[in-house]
């Protein structure tokens, strides 16, 4: 859809690119951006995996999307935010003590 594809084309790279000419701007030096995650690999896993999933089940039902589809997804996509706040800041902070 629409808004999904605007967040990919846009919503992702806009910040990066902006933080970019900010630095070259300001500190006239190629400095890399550094991105802090504990737990990257797991997420990019677990990403994976939803992602099969869904191209598993659509791919299944013989390319066509159902409204009882679309609200699975819809969960799902719940399912993984929680998971992904609850081990950032839940289970890290708890970690940490």
């Amino acid at each position: 859809s629409v808004p999904t594809f605007f967040d990919i084309l846009v919503g992702l790279p806009l910040p990066w690119l902006l933080f970019t000419i900010y630095q070259s701007g300001v500190e006239k030096m190629n400095v890399p951006v550094m991105v802090k995650a504990d737990s990257l690999e797991v997420s990019l896993f677990i990403l994976i995996g939803m992602l099969l999933i869904v191209v598993g089940s659509i791919a299944f039902s013989n390319w066509r999307l159902t409204k009882a589809m679309g609200y699975f997804y819809f969960v799902m996509y719940f399912i993984y935010v929680g998971q992904e706040l609850l081990r950032e800041f839940v289970l890290k902070e708890s970690s940490c003590d």
